[in-house]
């Protein structure tokens, strides 16, 4: 069995669509379950539709109906006739995502994301499917809902394991084509949960171990993994192979080609991830497998924008100590904050976090209650793996450095410019 998961940008027109059937004619269609995620930008465009929900109810419905325009545009360019299944099938999803806003009741708004932003995956993979059988590629959708069983911590739910294993078991054979849905699954009372942002790729991971899949292929709008994000750095450099050790260490400091979570079922059952191009899918791309070596070796940047750090130290220029360290954390996972870096010194402690659902300033007023605190907003973040004299210099260039850690393969540099 292979797991292929073709991300938004590779879905994100017809255009898009025509070609992941191209792929899949290079790849096979046998034994074969593809993941894809919701198509172009329609999660930022249903993050709106959840924000007009909340604090501008009178413009829910024309926030949904662009969503159901963009998708029938696609529908209309995929298919000749108006009265093909799809149409009723892709408007009765729309029909149900407007129906959840009419009934709910839950003040929530972390429930009531997971309830209404996976329409976008069950549209796209709705629209795939058919489009697949329309050209005479059958294939079986399956909700992914009723396979994957989380806990009930919404937007960033935790996967049970044995329930999930059993599920998805007996729902897949094997000996056919299967497309599912990315970021998604279910709590115990079948609400819908979500796996985490960009959490298609694990989605990917989670079926492969669950099948002991032969290979998974993350199919992306770039050759592979690169040593740099392209839209901030220039000259970014292919890497052929890494290990899942590397590809680990990049994935937690926050390198956007694959989610965090994604690597550890695959390193467990020793199954290689490929990342390749959607739009030369003959190339190789990059292999993550055991025990490979980061090939070429040369210094890996990643940037994390939009972080705060803050800066908390003693009243009485007492020691910040083990009890101070954890009184700290203790409000950190209380306020839900996401800690991407930390420095401490005999009477001061710095921590970089992410503030994802927006807890601040509640934080940072208990912790006034017992420290000083500095707070700087906006901060960017840089990593960079393997690093040399001149990639450390460059990233400074222009830069005011509020906060740096070393250590023999990464360095972190907090800068506010």
């Amino acid at each position: 069995m292979q797991i292929l998961k073709f991300g938004g940008a590779s879905v994100k027109d017809a255009d898009g669509v025509r070609n992941l059937e191209k792929v899949l004619n290079v790849v096979g269609t046998q034994k074969i379950l593809i993941v894809i995620s919701a198509m172009g930008k329609t999660t930022n465009a249903m993050e709106n539709v959840i924000d007009h929900y909340f604090n501008s109810k009178h413009e829910l419905q024309s926030s949904i109906q662009e969503v159901k325009k963009y998708h029938n545009g696609i529908l209309l360019d995929l298919f000749e006739n108006e009265s093909h299944e799809v149409f009723k099938v892709v408007s009765k999803l729309f029909q149900e995502l407007s129906d959840f806003f009419s009934r709910n009741k839950s003040p929530d708004y972390s429930f009531v994301y997971d309830q209404t932003i996976g329409f976008g995956e069950l549209v796209s993979t709705t629209i795939v499917s058919h489009y697949l059988n329309h050209k005479g590629i059958k294939n079986n959708w399956l909700d992914v809902r009723e396979l994957i069983k989380t806990d009930h911590y919404y937007r960033d739910a935790k996967v049970q394991w044995e329930a999930t294993q059993s599920k998805i078991s007996t729902a897949v054979d094997g000996n056919t084509l299967y497309i599912t849905q990315g970021f998604l699954g279910s709590d115990a009372n079948n609400f819908t949960t979500t796996l985490g942002r960009e959490g298609s790729d694990y989605t990917a991971a989670i079926f492969a171990y669950c099948l002991n899949a032969k290979r998974v292929t993350i199919w992306k709008d770039v050759p592979g993994v690169l040593n740099a994000d392209p839209r901030y750095f220039e000259n970014a450099t292919l890497l052929h192979t890494l290990s899942y050790e590397e590809a680990i260490e990049l994935s937690y400091y926050g390198a956007s080609v694959i989610h965090p979570k994604t690597l550890q079922p695959l390193q467990r059952k020793e199954i290689p991830l490929f990342v390749k191009s959607f739009l030369n899918p003959k190339n190789e791309g990059t292999k993550v497998g055991k025990a490979l070596e980061l090939s070429p070796k040369v210094p890996c940047y990643i940037l994390r924008s939009d972080q705060i750090l803050i800066s908390v130290s003693s009243l009485d220029f007492s020691y910040i100590v083990e009890e101070n360290i954890s009184h700290i954390f203790k409000l950190l996972h209380l306020h839900k904050m996401k800690v991407r870096s930390i420095q401490n010194s005999a009477i001061s402690f710095s921590v970089c976090v992410e503030n994802k659902y927006d807890h601040l300033e509640p934080l940072v007023l208990q912790l006034k209650a017992k420290y000083d605190v500095k707070v700087d907003l906006g901060v960017k973040l840089y990593t960079i793996r393997h690093y040399n004299t001149a990639a450390i210099t460059e990233i400074e260039k222009n830069k005011t450095v509020l906060m740096k850690q070393i250590t023999p393969e990464t360095v972190q540099i907090i800068t506010k410019s």
